[in-house]
């Protein structure tokens, strides 16, 4: 790390508070390094993290946290909240397993006062503790930091809804904070704009403005001229019209890199009672020129060189899924008119930027919105289009309402690409896609595919797609085994799973990309192996008959096992009045927390060893077959 003069005094907040004016743009200066720093060496979010360097230090000068709560909506954007209070010293071990989350956690810091990184929870949550402070007499005030992105989800609108107006004569005392990194400064909001702000931030405007509605209410008429005339002189100048009808009292936008005008609106802001508005303007990557020119690809990088910036490997990866999935789209798109593709905001993540560059009327970007992006795939199916919706897994969990009541009961074809099914590494158990096979397999109609490698991953959404019904293909993070993939529209054959090794006394029947270590550990116990392919329906046949030749059962998914495939295994056999033993090895019933996805899949006995020893535990396998762990 780079000598800094200031940063390794701030050991909390309060050592904040101490500094000058001055120092705090200094300041803001070496934590913006040490952020950029940071990140190169351990990966992570990053263009986020330098947009919010100023706005972070503002609101912990001004608010007395935490005791006053601050909020962070998806938490990606934390870092130098993490640096400012307590944690700089464990920044390297940043999303590493053991360290420090990339998000916020309540059990990492009392100064996360809520744990997130699923998006637009933050005015909903800062509601709840404004209100309890109410409710208990403390005085204190809750801020909701959100960004333009998380602003576009209908959760965040639900909150503005009830948060702007009293409840049994209480009103809570909270701020939102809009982050707002996608468009530029421009002249409108200049030093005028800066100025009103201040103004209309101040007690002076405040208490102009309620005291000149309780003269001009005696007479409704002035009172209704004055209330149009307010709202036309501010929208003239700022878009908050929207947030005032909501109740809230709009300020801004201004410069969310400019602590003189930060700072003094946040102090008139925290003094003024009820529910305030800030609208901030910040540039992603700023500070860092390469990010500030590209701050897709500095989203969320790797480990790189600051001075050098982002390179290609010397060795090209191995094709992730989601580039798979992206080239069949295409192909498919290709073939079939009907197909229209929906991505809850997740354009890049799921490969989908090809396709818009192709098809850029058929892809729909629908924002943050995941309970929209699936009834309007409902919509589409019901005209006799045929949607793909490319989502991740723990994201689907926001929309399994829809998914229930819009598409699966009214039976219509939709396809779900479920992309991050399984343990996801850094990212931790908010991300993980741990329970999808649990909560798909349970829902009439619904189908559910887990293809083993990249190949069988462009069969599988061939399969979904021609389907009459709806049908989710899972798969995992990455690459897969490195399959060469067909450029064909092929299917698999359907609900029908295939045997890949024969053995003597153990099945192993393998969900998804766990079919490739199955196999090794097969190897050195001589067991059968069967690649299912299809979690629903399951190949109930193949499993009877491996049922009857096997002593014993051995199921293995990257999902929880409670309700997962081996439960599916078991009903299966328990139906057939079949009693052989079953062990299922899977996901244990617990959040999985970040670390290095290959140390993770060992230490929850999913690689290769893993399998092999709980099967020779379980069932007495031959220990000179199995080996053991180094």
């Amino acid at each position: 790390m780079p000598a800094t003069k200031l940063l390794p005094r701030i050991d909390s907040p309060a050592d904040l508070r101490r500094l000058t004016r001055h120092e705090l743009k200094a300041l803001a200066t070496e934590l913006r390094e040490y952020v950029l720093q940071s990140v190169a060496k351990t990966g992570g979010h990053l263009s986020s993290n330098l947009g919010t360097v100023e706005l972070t230090i503002a609101l912990h000068y001004v608010f007395n946290t935490p005791e006053d709560r601050l909020v962070w909506d998806v938490g990606h954007q934390t870092y130098a909240h993490k640096i400012l209070t307590g944690r700089r010293d464990r920044m390297h071990t940043l999303r590493q397993m053991g360290g420090i989350s990339g998000f916020p956690r309540r059990a990492e810091s009392v100064y996360d006062t809520f744990g997130t990184a699923h998006s637009s929870t933050s005015i909903s949550a800062a509601h709840g503790m404004a209100m309890a402070a109410k409710l208990k007499g403390e005085k204190r005030k809750a801020v909701a930091i959100i960004g333009d992105g998380a602003m576009s989800a209908g959760m965040a609108f639900e909150a503005l809804n009830n948060a702007g107006v009293p409840h049994g004569g209480l009103q809570a005392d909270m701020l939102v904070v809009l982050n707002d990194n996608d468009m530029s400064i421009s002249q409108p909001v200049g030093a005028l704009n800066k100025y009103l702000a201040r103004l209309m931030s101040g007690k002076f405007y405040a208490s102009a403005r309620e005291g000149a509605k309780s003269v001009l209410k005696n007479a409704p008429p002035l009172f209704e001229l004055a209330r149009r005339f307010e709202e036309h002189a501010k929208g003239m100048v700022v878009p908050g019209t929207i947030f005032e009808e909501f109740g809230f009292n709009y300020v801004g936008p201004i410069d969310g890199h400019d602590l003189d005008s930060l700072i003094p609106t946040l102090e008139n802001l925290r003094d003024l009672p009820g529910a305030q508005f800030l609208h901030v303007v910040t540039r992603k990557g700023m500070g860092y020129k390469m990010a500030e020119a590209d701050p897709i690809n500095y989203h969320g990088p790797g480990k790189f060189d600051p001075a050098v910036g982002l390179t290609k490997p010397a060795t090209p990866p191995k094709p992730a899924f989601m580039h798979v999935f992206g080239q069949w789209l295409c192909d498919m798109a290709t073939a079939d008119p009907k197909l229209v593709a929906i991505t809850p905001a997740m354009l890049e993540g799921s490969g989908m930027v090809e396709f818009q560059r192709r098809f850029p009327q058929r892809c729909h970007d629908v924002g943050i919105a995941e309970q929209h992006a699936v009834t309007f795939a409902a919509g589409l199916a019901c005209e006799g289009l045929k949607p793909v919706v490319a989502i991740y897994s723990t994201f689907l969990q926001r929309g399994y309402d829809q998914l229930i009541h819009d598409v699966a009961i009214q039976n219509l074809p939709v396809t779900f690409a479920l992309d991050r099914a399984g343990l996801v590494g850094a990212d931790g158990a908010t991300h993980a896609g741990a329970f999808d096979i649990a909560f798909l397999r349970c829902i009439p109609n619904m189908g559910l595919i887990a293809p083993a490698d990249e190949n069988e991953c462009r069969m599988a959404l061939s399969t979904a797609y021609r389907r009459d019904h709806p049908v989710a293909v899972r798969y995992p993070r990455g690459a897969g085994a490195g399959v060469e993939v067909q450029r064909t529209l092929d299917e698999l054959p359907w609900g029908k799973g295939e045997v890949r090794r024969h053995g003597e006394r153990i099945a192993i029947l393998a969900f998804g990309t766990l079919l490739y270590p199955a196999l090794t550990a097969a190897e050195r116990l001589n067991a059968t192996v069967a690649n299912m392919r299809f979690i629903k329906p399951l190949d109930t046949g193949l499993v009877a008959e491996l049922a009857r030749t096997h002593e014993a059962i051995v199921c293995v998914e990257e999902g929880c096992t409670m309700g997962g495939a081996g439960s599916a295994v078991m009903e299966t056999l328990h139906a057939a009045g079949l009693a052989t033993p079953v062990l299922a090895l899977g996901l244990p019933d617990q959040f999985i927390e970040h670390g290095d996805p290959v140390k993770l899949m060992a230490l929850n006995g999913l690689d290769a060893d893993g399998i092999a020893n709980a099967i020779a535990a379980r069932f007495g396998a031959r220990p000179a077959l199995v080996r053991q762990k180094s």
